[in-house]
């Protein structure tokens, strides 16, 4: 089968490639992108048989790629780092789907499950995910000390992680204090139009009033965020993309 990676970090594909070549899978590598603009690009000309599709790419979702290409004839995994609703949705959907870091004998079940399968009924399992993404698509559940408090994501302004703490600031100034990471929270966001400037924030795109060149970021309500010197390039590109599409 002629497969494309679509995965936005290199390591993550590298270490693909390597199981493939591992396992002596009988498919041929024809490429790899990390953003839904090229792999769009790649697939209407190339034609693959198999696409490895991470959720989350430099430029949207999984879902933003799939409505762009001129038509599903391909066998679709995904790829996810663990997150709850991700797998949710994927598991209503019953598609194939592989976790970070992918695992070996999970690769291979999921290229012998894949090969049976008939690409109409894979149009109706991505269908069926799609929706059940889009459902939840804007409302977060945050598990604090005492409560389960829900949060609508239009109005989430940012966060901001501390020594294994997230802070989450809203725009009718509520915040609220979870014990976990902002790496646990990241994917989900991403796909909602946030961004991660830096590695103790994740912004959202709506709320920037304008970016200084200098790295810092200005939100409408005054609040000042920096952009680190390794993400800047790559936010400066998302903020002119969001803004002019």
């Amino acid at each position: 089968m002629k497969t494309l990676l679509v995965e936005d970090k290199a390591y993550i594909r590298k270490g693909l490639l390597n199981l493939l070549q591992l396992i002596d899978a009988k498919v041929e590598v024809i490429g790899e992108c990390e953003s839904v603009k090229d792999a769009v690009i790649v697939t209407n000309a190339c034609k693959p048989d198999l696409i490895f599709l991470d959720i989350n790419l430099l430029d949207g979702t999984a879902f933003d790629f799939l409505e762009q290409t001129e038509n599903l004839a391909f066998k679709v995994i995904f790829i996810t780092a663990y997150e709850e609703f991700a797998l949710q949705a994927l598991k209503m959907g019953a598609v194939d789907y592989l976790l970070k870091p992918v695992d070996v004998e999970e690769l291979e079940l999921a290229l012998q499950k894949v090969e049976k399968l008939p690409i109409a009924t894979q149009r109706k399992q991505i269908q069926t995910v799609k929706e059940a993404w889009n459902k939840e698509d804007n409302t977060l559940v945050l598990s604090l000390h005492d409560s389960f408090q829900v949060v609508d994501l239009k109005e989430l302004m940012f966060c901001e992680s501390d020594k294994g703490y997230t802070t989450f600031y809203c725009s009718d100034n509520k915040k609220y204090l979870v014990s976990k990471t902002l790496k646990e929270f990241e994917e989900r966001l991403i796909t909602a139009n946030f961004i991660r400037p830096h590695q103790s924030f994740i912004v959202n795109l709506k709320f920037i009033d304008k970016y200084e060149k200098s790295g810092i970021i200005h939100l409408k309500n005054g609040k000042k965020i920096p952009v680190s010197f390794r993400k800047k390039e790559h936010f400066v590109t998302t903020f002119l993309n969001w803004n002019n599409s």
